[in-house]
Formats: C-alpha cells, sequence, structure tokens
C-alpha cells in the first residue's frame, strides 16, 4: 500500500495518507459507499454526470459542517446534471441525523466507515486517525477526475471559488 508521509497536516502535526494518490486527467477510481440507507452506493451509479466529491473527516466537526452545508448551498445552483458527495467515515446512521438536523437536502452523503474503498482509491485515508483527508474532486461526464484540491492543513476549508469556477468550465 502507497504511503504519503507529511503532505496533510492536523493542527500543524504532519500525517500519512495511505492510497493511490490522485491524478488530474486520470480515470476516476471505481469505489462503493454505504448511503445512509445502508445500501451501497458506487461511483458508476452517477456516469454520465458531473460529480463533485466533497472528502470531510467527520461531518460532526466545525469545518467538515461548513463545507458541507456550502457545498449543499452550492448544489441548488449546480445544475441537474452535477451531484454533489460529501464522503466521510461517519457511520450511516450519524449522517443522517446531522443531515436532518442541518437541513442539508442537495448533498448525498456516503459512508466510508466499512472498507476505506474510497479513501484508499483516491489517496485520502489518514493512517493514524482512520479518517479521510479534507479533499474537493470533481469528476467530468467522461469519468475522468478533472479537479482536485487536497487542503493540506485539515482543520482548514478548502478553496470554494476555485472548485466553483472549475465546474462552471465543464
Amino acid at each position: 500500500m502507497t504511503e504519503r508521509k507529511g503532505i496533510v497536516t492536523f493542527k500543524g502535526g504532519p500525517l500519512t495518507l495511505e492510497g493511490r494518490p490522485v491524478t488530474v486527467g486520470q480515470p476516476a477510481a471505481p469505489f462503493t459507499a454505504l448511503g445512509t440507507n445502508l445500501a451501497p452506493v458506487a461511483l458508476e451509479q452517477f456516469a454520465g454526470k458531473v460529480v463533485v466529491i466533497s472528502s470531510v473527516p467527520s461531518l460532526d466537526t466545525p469545518v467538515c459542517d461548513a463545507q458541507t452545508r456550502r457545498f449543499n448551498q452550492e448544489a441548488t445552483r449546480l445544475g441537474a446534471d452535477t451531484v454533489v458527495l460529501t464522503i466521510s467515515m461517519d457511520l450511516p446512521f450519524a449522517q443522517a441525523r446531522w443531515c436532518g438536523a442541518a437541513g442539508v437536502d442537495r448533498v448525498i452523503t456516503l459512508s466510508d466507515h466499512r472498507n476505506a474503498s474510497f479513501g484508499l482509491a483516491y489517496g485520502l485515508l489518514v493512517k493514524e486517525l482512520r479518517l479521510l483527508a479534507r479533499a474537493v474532486l470533481v469528476i467530468d461526464r467522461q469519468g475522468r477526475v478533472s479537479y482536485f484540491q487536497l487542503v493540506p492543513e485539515i482543520a482548514q476549508e478548502p478553496d470554494y471559488e476555485s472548485v466553483l469556477a472549475h465546474i462552471r468550465t465543464l
């Protein structure tokens, strides 16, 4: 398994990422995660759409909460052929509870807790915490990674404007 040390930090402390690193232009790696109803959801189910993947450590933290709420708000303006996924290691039950309390209804939350299929496929599994690193990916209609933003400090939000500007080009 590929390990990359020090690419991301948490409050300044270096962490190790496990899995295959992402390269813009590569075909999107397949993965399966669990929906809030415990049903498996595979990336291939969104074939032909623009897929925005917001990877967060845990919805129960202020930065992840803000990031998911922001993408939920933006999803209303992205059009019917764009789907926004938020993936974390939170249990599906916790994700469903959080979405209900936060009024999040445009973002699809997925749990990678079972086997870290997403985290390992995209090199975003934090070894020390068994959480996902904060990142945003965009997969184009042809199924290729067209944008990738790995947030170097997990406790900070991504550059939303950069992501949104890229989506508008698709």
